[in-house]
């Protein structure tokens, strides 16, 4: 950890984004440009969002979201940007396209990602994605160390998901966030439940 502070930001219908963002690079999926042009994920804290995570362009109706296995020690690296057991939320209004890019910070670990319907228990493998192309590659595998992938797909029906690593065991020990597609949201949003509230 470099230790930088980063304040705690919500972000909940952030108007005004656009293609141009600063953060529409680092959250760009494949097909990426020149992986030495992308930024590398900043340090925080778990529970703290970075708002360079997610960037939209209302016009074509895209959301970009990067998405960062290990990012943080919490849960002994098993977390997706810091969070773990759902304590974030990405919410898109449906019929939007979706693309994430998946980059695995994690120095020991593989991790993949997929978005599956909301069960529970939690599958402890991977599962038939919720929407076509919502999955990495390998999936049981997972990324290699600092590997990187993405995936993309049409939000085209409203309901609750989860965005799980399909490595067997992750998920079902906490690292999946959730993922929201909803049929009032002007715009995508990111959004961090309070401790315990996940």
């Amino acid at each position: 950890m470099k230790g930088l502070a980063v304040a705690l930001v919500v972000l909940v219908g952030v108007g005004g984004c656009s293609k141009g963002s600063g953060a529409a690079a680092a959250a760009k999926a494949p097909p990426a440009g020149d992986p030495a042009a992308q930024p590398e994920p900043r340090v925080i804290e778990s529970g703290e969002v970075d708002p360079a995570w997610l960037s939209y362009d209302a016009a074509t109706k895209t959301v970009n979201f990067h998405l960062i296995a290990g990012l943080t020690g919490l849960n002994g690296a098993l977390n997706f940007n810091g969070f773990r057991d759902g304590g974030l939320t990405l919410t898109v209004p449906k019929g939007w396209t979706v693309a994430i890019r998946v980059t695995n910070h994690d120095g020991m670990l593989p991790h993949s990602a997929e978005v599956i319907p909301e069960t529970k228990p939690v599958p402890t493998e991977p599962v038939p994605p919720a929407f076509d192309g919502a999955f990495t590659v390998p999936l049981a595998q997972g990324l290699s160390p600092l590997g990187e992938d993405g995936m993309r797909f049409v939000a085209d029906r409203v309901g609750s998901f989860l965005i799980f690593c399909g490595v067997p065991g992750h998920g079902a020990a906490g690292m999946w966030l959730r993922l929201k597609v909803s049929g009032t949201a002007r715009a995508p949003s990111l959004t961090a439940a309070p401790a315990g509230k996940s």
